[in-house]
């Protein structure tokens, strides 16, 4: 079977639930948001909020002015519907992926940060186990406030002043022995023993081989199309791991290798992947949103070369500092670098870089109403180009 750029395209795009575009005036419901959740089975987290949480985002690209309490309530209360992992980045998962996600809890680098914490903090880890134990989910700073913290704060990343308190319950998450129960409204973590919030499913163990296959049939079915890089970065998998995974699949008669020349390496098809004959898409994508993450893939599928430049110095950027890819049908068209001034009450688009044959007066038009209609949902009274 031979496949086409243009096919290809629209068969990724139809996976992440773009093939018929926003479903309509009436506000979306958690229906709405749940079969979202289903169909990308991860949502990256990031904490820059110059438009707003990246997590948000997506949901909003393919739901329209959707109410962000929505994602928030399937995030924090239980029965929940989504809980944070280690996934592509740090992720919100549907909870029964969490099991699936151990080796990842017991990679070496994460036990290794684990000793490493322990010989400088000893029995830190101990307390702080004791202490969540006993008291209600709670920040970092609220633990640190109630253990009468006073020890001096150690610059232990790029750009964060952790103290031990912090550093411990991270090296707790990475493990897999705590977890968050929420989020506050400063996007601070609650931190809660996993087994409090997850309950039996923080013990379920599911073989590696078994979860590489489950992980590889989600990120397959996220896909729609794509190679082994594509779909084993979708959970971050390493080769290794992934290659098995998809030989199985592709000998059950769920992943179909196809001819796809202007493709490099093999691609395969997920057989239950819808092969729509257009697109109706018409968002803008956060810099984190699955359809652009994997550069190659971007590159194969949409002759679009993505570079987040927020870690660019100024002087070195080319397109701006929060630049949001601007879909329309089943092309990239556009790149828009855009802030959400609050203050001001205004979405402003500091600058819109168009691909090559992607400017026309209907693709102005498109974008200028996309972006009124993020303004809307932001809650801001006016945006600017």
């Amino acid at each position: 079977m031979k496949i086409s750029q243009p096919q290809a395209r629209r068969i990724a795009l139809a996976a992440q639930g773009f093939e018929s575009g926003f479903a309509g005036n009436a506000a979306p419901t958690m229906r709405q948001v749940q079969k979202t959740i289903d169909r990308l089975r991860l949502i990256q987290i990031d904490s820059v909020n110059v438009v707003a949480r990246s997590q948000y985002l997506p949901l909003f690209a393919r739901l329209g002015d959707y109410d962000i309490a929505l994602l928030d309530r399937a995030r924090d209360r239980a029965p929940r519907r989504l809980i944070e992992a280690w996934a592509h980045e740090a992720s919100l998962v549907p909870p029964e992926t969490w099991p699936l996600l151990r080796h990842r809890r017991t990679a070496d680098r994460v036990v290794g940060r684990f000793a490493s914490y322990e010989s400088r903090n000893p029995g830190q880890l101990d307390r702080l186990r004791a202490e969540l134990a006993d008291l209600p989910p709670l920040t970092a700073r609220a633990l640190e406030a109630h253990l009468e913290h006073d020890q001096v704060v150690e610059k232990t990343h790029w750009g964060w002043n952790w103290s031990s308190v912090k550093e411990g319950l991270e090296v707790l998450f990475h493990a897999g022995e705590v977890t968050s129960a929420g989020r506050t409204s400063q996007f601070e973590r609650l931190y809660a023993p996993t087994s409090t919030v997850l309950g039996e499913l923080a013990e379920r163990v599911i073989p590696d081989e078994d979860a590489f296959i489950e992980l590889i049939r989600q990120s397959a079915r996220a896909h729609g199309i794509g190679t082994l890089r594509c779909l084993r970065d979708y959970f971050r998998l390493s080769t290794a791991q992934a290659a098995p995974a998809v030989e199985k699949l592709v000998a059950a008669g769920e992943l179909i290798p196809v001819e796809a020349d202007w493709w490099a390496g093999t691609v395969y098809l997920h057989a239950e992947a819808k092969r729509p004959r257009a697109i109706a898409a018409r968002a803008l994508l956060s810099p984190f949103d699955p359809v652009v993450w994997q550069r190659e893939r971007a590159e194969a599928l949409f002759d679009f070369f993505y570079r987040i430049e927020i870690y660019t110095p100024k002087h070195k950027r080319v397109h701006g500092y929060y630049v949001l890819p601007f879909v329309f049908g089943d092309r990239i068209v556009a790149r828009c670098d855009i802030k959400a001034d609050r203050a001001a009450g205004e979405l402003l688009v500091h600058q819109v870089s168009w691909e090559d044959g992607g400017r026309d007066a209907e693709t102005e038009a498109a974008l200028e109403k996309t972006v009124g209609e993020m303004a809307g949902w932001l809650g801001l009274e006016s945006y600017r180009l």
